[in-house]
């Protein structure tokens, strides 16, 4: 029996993939074999000792003390994509609010006074004041083209807008989804002194924080719109408000409120949102129980941010061990002297690395006896050991 420590609350459709007479969750519960989270801070909790995968539901993992896992030798798995459908209807509900000014006329026709006749005048004297511009021509930049950032791009292109993206870790796979109206910029620079509108789909890690900032802002175009529903802190607020309060910006639309923002009539803020849909918590929930499941069961990772992916179908017959270890020279020459030692032979064998971690997973044509456990854990270097 499996145990999974929920720590927020995770979408049933997600639970259900997790069958009751092999999980036992729980919001409380002991010695848990895996966590499953969204938005919880684990930075400051204590590790649990039989802690063997940990489960985003959902994309960022700032939340996750991914380093402090990875020297665990636990995975941290997480749901890239299943939240894309709704973060990019929020983008171009974006655009929408800011070039016709729906949040201002809004706020401006909820607050007329009078009867109806009077209403209707005032209407007609002030609709002027909210005048905007329409989508199409205009060019949208796409910082970031993850599963995100492409349905963003390719939303965009659709609607008759010119698209212009920017990422040189973009994958194979991405790259192919991508439309081939998309045209790619040389760089942030490049794409921002071109858009009309400037949307970002990246993490926040040392590269991309305040990636928007006095320097940059003086790059863009002064009727340009400013889009962030990825992570607080890719956007310099002060900067960009002294560019809004100088006309230099036109409007700036983000998912992270402060008393900086919330009341600044260039502004529109909303309550992080880009993922709150009931399709995304389901999707993401499903998309991470499935890897999680996939790991305590067969040791296979997919979707892991600090493992490398290893997917190895079982051999009949077998038995499966797993191992996780520092990526050092001679790591699986030591491994396989100990199996040899035990006189068990490999039958197939996956060996990946990734950054300072390796993982090792094979079948061997017999059962694997807990001595053999624990001498593969005595081996300098050796992180977890699992007979699976």
């Amino acid at each position: 029996m499996y145990k999974v420590l929920t720590l927020n609350n995770i979408s049933v459709a997600g639970l259900d993939r997790l069958p009751r007479e092999t999980y036992e969750i729980a919001s409380e519960i002991q010695h848990p074999d895996a966590i499953l989270l969204r938005s919880f801070k684990m930075h400051d909790m204590e590790i649990p000792e039989t802690l063997k995968a940990v489960g985003r539901a959902g994309a960022g993992v700032n939340n996750i003390p991914v380093d402090t896992m990875s020297e665990h030798g636990i995975p941290v798995f997480n749901a890239p994509g299943a939240n894309a459908n709704a973060v990019k209807e929020l983008v171009l509900a974006g655009m929408l609010i800011s070039c016709r000014n729906i949040a201002q006329a809004w706020d401006f026709a909820r607050n007329l006074e009078g009867d109806d006749a009077q209403i209707s005048k005032q209407v007609e004297a002030g609709k002027k004041n909210f005048g905007g511009f329409e989508l199409p021509g205009r060019t949208l930049g796409v910082i970031g083209l993850g599963a995100i950032g492409v349905e963003v791009a390719n939303a965009a292109a659709s609607l008759g807008m010119k698209v212009i993206g920017f990422d040189p870790g973009v994958t194979v796979e991405r790259a192919w989804q991508l439309s081939s109206e998309v045209e790619q910029a040389t760089g942030v620079d490049d794409l921002l002194s071109k858009a009309d509108f400037v949307t970002f789909h990246v993490p926040l890690i040392d590269a991309t924080a305040n990636m928007i900032n006095e320097d940059r802002l003086k790059l863009m175009k002064p009727e340009a719109v400013i889009m962030n529903f990825a992570r607080n802190g890719i956007v310099d607020d002060e900067a960009v408000v002294k560019a809004l309060d100088d006309n230099r910006l036109y409007a700036y639309i983000c998912d992270f409120p402060s008393n900086l923002l919330k009341k600044h009539q260039r502004v529109i803020t909303l309550p992080h949102l880009g993922a709150s849909t009931r399709e995304a918590e389901d999707n993401c929930a499903i998309m991470v129980a499935d890897q999680i499941s996939d790991y305590l069961e067969n040791g296979n990772i997919k979707n892991s941010v600090n493992f490398p992916t290893v997917k190895l179908p079982r051999a009949a017959g077998s038995h499966r061990l797993a191992v996780v270890n520092s990526n050092v020279p001679d790591m699986v020459g030591k491994i396989s002297h100990a199996l040899g030692s035990a006189e068990l032979n490999i039958k197939h064998m996956v060996n990946e690395s990734r950054g300072e971690v390796a993982y090792t997973l094979m079948d061997l044509d017999a059962e694997i006896p807990e001595s053999l456990e624990k001498a593969i854990c005595d081996i300098d270097g050796v992180l977890s050991v699992r007979r699976l």
